[in-house]
């Protein structure tokens, strides 16, 4: 059936729409970034659902990593711009090669203990999570589980080289334990890498032997295992590495020395619409309801292991277990982290922060 004059005018004018919206497409600049599953990175996930047709200069792009070792190895390729990276194995990369530089961050604090049954036992964690604390309880549990094996309790960390493994060290040094990271030490817990998505099956696993185990990993982690019941929340990161008034720094962004060269505009760009995006979270948190619910179904297109209510609980506000907010390069911030992870062999000496540094992308976006 012929089409009226109308409808024919409606076709041409939404064929013309997408035609104009594919050439300026075509004209902005690719930028690639890569995150792994963790609440860590939901700012740069919220930034490329949102607001990735929005963006002028940059056609922003964004690619799932499985493990942290596998994310260094494809940004050092040199093959992407950007990556969301924690910061000692970040500063551990710009050890190696100074080819890149740390324009901002993905959030502050973030991270979690979660211990298995086994432990609880002896720990006898609140149900109130925020009467969680990082006490002696979990420690005195980690000696009694190592005097029944005769050997180090393990603690899954993402990587060896992680904000992480810097947080379970001052955790056991203020308890007078002692972390190791191989086995060749005597040492009182070891710390042994496990990717965030096999951190609930490493827990499960160990849980189905009778071995007391643990993981610090980002969130949602240790509340999915903990709303899915087989492990519990011991405390959470930001009350071992207190760093006021905005929280640590944990996860940051980095972006190659080409990319800064050859596409500054659309790099910033990207930068400004994370911050954006993170504000987008607070914003939502604090409402909860709808808009929480349009977020969380945003993460879940990525990351669908994180469950919404794992979701739901690491965002609580009452908890404020993370943030969004301050986005822009702490350089006293990542020092914090840097002095603690040179002291205990997680990295093996410090860096030039303000070399690494390049603060001339302090996002535009108003900070809260």
């Amino acid at each position: 059936m012929p089409l009226k004059g109308q409808s024919l005018t409606w076709l041409i004018a939404l064929f013309l729409l997408s035609v104009a919206g594919a050439v300026q497409a075509g004209e902005r600049t690719p930028i690639k970034a890569i995150y792994i599953p963790v609440a860590d990175h939901y700012a740069g996930i919220v930034a490329y659902e949102k607001y990735r047709n929005e963006m002028q200069y940059a056609d922003y792009q964004i690619e799932r990593m499985k493990s942290w070792p596998l994310l260094r190895a494809y940004f050092e390729t040199g093959e992407v711009d950007l990556a969301f990276v924690m910061g000692p194995l970040a500063m551990d990369m710009f050890l190696e090669q100074e080819n890149f530089r740390w324009v901002g961050l993905m959030h502050r604090d973030g991270n979690a203990l979660a211990i298995n049954d086994k432990l609880n036992v002896d720990v006898r964690l609140h149900l109130d999570r925020s009467r969680r604390k990082p006490d002696p309880a979990v420690a005195k549990a980690l000696v009694k589980a190592k005097e029944e094996t005769g050997r180090p309790v393990l603690v899954g960390v993402p990587h060896l080289k992680a904000t992480h493994t810097v947080v379970l060290y001052k955790y056991l040094k203020e308890q007078n334990l002692r972390l190791g990271l191989d086995s060749s030490a005597a040492t009182d817990v070891m710390a042994i890498q496990v990717a965030p998505l096999k951190s609930p099956s490493f827990l499960r696993k160990n849980n189905g032997r009778g071995i007391g185990a643990a993981f610090e990993q980002s969130l949602p982690w240790a509340d999915v295992v903990e709303t899915q019941g087989y492990g519990h929340v011991a405390w959470y990161s930001k009350d071992v590495l207190i760093w006021p008034p905005y929280g640590h720094v944990e996860c940051i962004i980095v972006a190659t020395d080409a990319a800064i060269a050859s596409k500054r505009k659309a790099v910033h760009e990207v930068i400004d619409y994370i911050h954006r995006a993170g504000q987008d979270l607070e914003e939502a948190r604090s409402k909860s309801g709808p808009a929480m619910e349009a977020i969380s179904k945003m993460i879940r297109h990525h990351i669908p292991e994180h469950n919404e209510e794992a979701i739901a609980q690491s965002l609580r506000t009452d908890l404020n277990v993370i943030n969004y907010r301050h986005l822009n390069v702490d350089k006293a911030g990542l020092r914090q982290i840097m002095d603690l992870a040179v002291e205990g062999g997680i990295i093996k000496e410090p860096i030039n922060i303000d070399d690494f540094a390049d603060d001339t992308f302090a996002s535009r976006i108003k900070q809260q």
